[in-house]
């Protein structure tokens, strides 16, 4: 490795070129023993796909298998099931951001943010998420997206609410990042076709950029990670040695210095190639066969 890789990888964290596979894998178990700040849930398993029934049971397995490695729950969506996660979340002990999921089906918008408030007023939502990338997905109009907030703002006025973007989202639009109370970012090196030695420092500029973007609020990563297979884009390559450098970078700055940070995700999920490619089974920390893959 040249001298100028070796200082950039010790600028960026731990020195995780100098660690071989099982050296990679015993740090990254070190580090979730001590408890990530947060991790993003979704409850589907084999076949199962969004809009699919999931069972109080299976919710109960995932949630137990997490407890001891996280203190937050991340959930998408309040209806179709997921209503079940920021309830079940709260028996065993995680905190909850809590997503009303936002498309183009408006009549299924306000089923999501009448379910998200109702779970707020009984107790169960810690952070309010109105829409995850909605806006990345041009499904909405930008002023409709911001009457939704507010509404929810409205009726919690003691939860911090904000909505869920790509970083760049909240410079490029200052009326969404003025009405959130909290800038809930998704930062994603892998999807902008960072290489893995600089992936943690593309990662904290994001982080910046989205705090530069709303001065005096709290910015929370939302989503960010790293898969073990599938295409490679750009300089990115996936694979499972990379996933564990950038988890152990990750975590590391994140306890380090206090970020708030929800890693994605908890569990492989197949349904996500179809969007994706065969790069989107491959984000979790745990297999489709809910084992942990260090």
């Amino acid at each position: 490795m040249s001298y100028r890789k070796e200082k950039m990888m010790s600028l960026a964290g731990v020195e995780v070129n100098a660690l071989d596979r099982n050296g990679l894998q015993e740090q990254s178990r070190v580090l979730l023993n001590e408890k990530m700040h947060g991790i993003c849930f979704s409850p589907y398993e084999g076949t199962q796909k969004p809009g699919d029934p999931v069972s109080e049971a299976q919710i109960r397995r995932k949630l137990a298998l997490l407890q001891p490695y996280t203190k937050w729950i991340r959930v998408f969506s309040c209806t179709e099931g997921n209503e079940q996660i920021p309830v079940l979340a709260r028996e065993y002990g995680f905190k909850t951001l809590v997503g009303a999921w936002l498309g183009d089906d408006l009549e299924k918008n306000e089923e999501e943010i009448k379910a998200l408030v109702d779970l707020a007023h009984q107790g169960y939502v810690d952070v309010a998420a109105v829409g995850n990338e909605v806006m990345y997905r041009k499904e909405l109009p930008e002023e409709e997206l911001i009457d939704y907030i507010k509404r929810v703002k409205a009726a919690l006025p003691e939860i911090p609410v904000g909505y869920v973007d790509a970083y760049y989202e909240f410079t490029n639009r200052p009326k969404i990042t003025e009405v959130c109370d909290v800038i809930l970012a998704n930062c994603y090196p892998y999807w902008e076709g960072c290489g893995i030695d600089y992936s943690l420092l593309y990662m904290k500029q994001m982080y910046y950029q989205a705090q530069a973007a709303a001065p005096g609020k709290k910015v929370i990563i939302t989503e960010t990670g790293w898969p073990s297979e599938g295409e490679s884009l750009g300089a990115a390559v996936p694979g499972y040695e990379n996933a564990l450098k950038y988890f152990i970078n990750a975590q590391t700055w994140s306890q380090t210095e206090g970020i708030e940070m929800f890693y994605f995700a908890a569990f492989d999920e197949s349904w996500k190639v179809a969007a994706e490619g065969a790069v989107g089974a491959y984000w979790g920390l745990w297999d489709q066969h809910e084992q942990l893959k260090f």
